[in-house]
């Protein structure tokens, strides 16, 4: 998200395009957007046990298809924010929603991991871009007076897709299969690059950015040390969450038709965690880091032994659920609050650290599972957790060492 003022021919204009009818229609496209967008890289975990049986290959195999998407955005994220945030916002828009109309439709068609890996590939580099840049033109529709608001709405799509893609498309893909899963992806995608060319006013271009100068930023010790500990947090987050759909088939014994349902309700009692992490963070970001750490570690490392009893089980998994979505904004304003400057750069280097996280975790995950077992993956994402907690303290060592 980009904190960067808006210089007064920029705010002018805002304030124009706040007055023209198509600003609040514009918003809640930018929402919907957000949501297929940020949907395209979360659905394909919920897919991943159909995908697995369908392309005849291990679940290991097509968990690495969350490596790729992973490493890509955190690779490429920063540069080509930096490089494209300039161009005009509804052509860039509108660019990528067809990127991913087509890498979706390709994926939907893929005979083979091989091409599905491209299909995954060419979207994950224009993923960042988006959600580095959509906020702040929301801000600038909206105007200074309501870009808060606007801001917000832009989010509010991202952390629907965050809770809810996952569960979305392992439902979808029980009921229509993995590949309309993307043609659906795909259409949506088109309808929205459609509507913002329709209906979205001129927004006044941002600078260039001097990615060189704002730079600096990898110097600060507490900085990259608050990086750091993200990428620990979503190593621990995500290499078990990577597979909870083939958990809750394989070891819990869900019927695959009913495990989406099982994984909103876990995005449902998230939003609890959502609440809270924004409560906690404005106080004191990495004890908060350090206690929901803590929580997910308890989460992940029972839920196998609670399986066995239906109410344990739930109570585990609403735990897990409640720490995993409570590290997602803790993590996000840690980080930019640990900036001295340039706190949009911080922002999108968040993103590049929980996606190597994710990238890490999904990995990670995927060794664990032929060598040590499904039912201990818990047991290694606790640990770590665990790790994440003990490094906090340290990071905040520095912190009031650089204050």
């Amino acid at each position: 998200m980009s904190n960067q003022a808006i210089p007064t021919s920029a705010a002018k204009s805002a304030n124009q395009a706040a007055t023209q009818p198509g600003a609040a229609i514009s918003i809640l496209i930018l929402a919907i957007a957000a949501f297929v967008i940020v949907t395209t890289e979360y659905l394909i975990v919920g897919l991943l046990p159909a995908l697995s049986r369908d392309l005849a290959i291990s679940i290991s195999a097509a968990g690495q298809l969350v490596t790729l998407f992973a490493f890509t955005v955190m690779l490429f994220g920063p540069p080509l924010t930096a490089w494209l945030s300039h161009l005009d916002r509804k052509k860039l828009f509108v660019a990528i929603l067809i990127v991913f109309a087509l890498s979706n439709a390709l994926a939907a068609v893929a005979p083979n991991i091989w091409v599905l890996a491209l299909a995954r590939f060419i979207p994950a580099l224009a993923l960042p871009v988006f959600w580095g840049t959509a906020s702040e033109t929301a801000g600038q529709l909206a105007g200074p007076a309501k870009a808060g608001q606007a801001v917000s709405r832009v989010y509010l799509g991202i952390s629907a897709a965050l809770l809810f893609g996952i569960p979305l498309g392992t439902v979808a893909a029980n009921s229509i299969g993995w590949r309309n899963s993307f043609w659906m992806l795909a259409a949506l995608s088109l309808l929205m690059a459609a509507a913002l060319w329709a209906l979205m006013p001129a927004v006044a271009r941002s600078p260039r950015m001097n990615f060189k100068q704002q730079a600096r930023l990898f110097r600060e010790p507490y900085f990259l040390a608050n990086v750091v500990l993200s990428i620990v947090v979503f190593t621990a987050m995500f290499t078990a969450y990577t597979y909870l759909a083939d958990i809750l088939e394989r070891l819990a014994g869900i019927a695959p038709a009913q495990v989406g349902w099982w994984l909103m309700g876990f995005g449902a009692i998230g939003l609890i965690g959502n609440w809270l992490g924004g409560k906690a963070v404005d106080r004191a970001p990495v004890k908060a880091t350090a206690a929901f750490a803590a929580l997910l570690a308890i989460g992940m490392a029972l839920s196998v032994p609670a399986i066995s009893s239906t109410i344990m089980f739930c109570a585990v998994l609403g735990l897990w659920g409640i720490a995993y979505t409570a590290l997602f904004p803790i993590c996000q304003v840690r980080v930019m609050s640990s900036a001295t400057h340039s706190q949009a750069l911080a922002g999108t280097t968040n993103v590049s650290a929980a996606n190597a996280g994710i990238g890490i975790g999904a990995m990670l995950g995927g060794v664990v599972i032929p060598t040590l077992g499904l039912d201990k993956i818990g047991y290694v994402s606790a640990a770590i957790a665990v790790l994440a907690v003990i490094i906090a303290p340290l990071v905040a060592s520095l912190g009031r060492k650089q204050a």
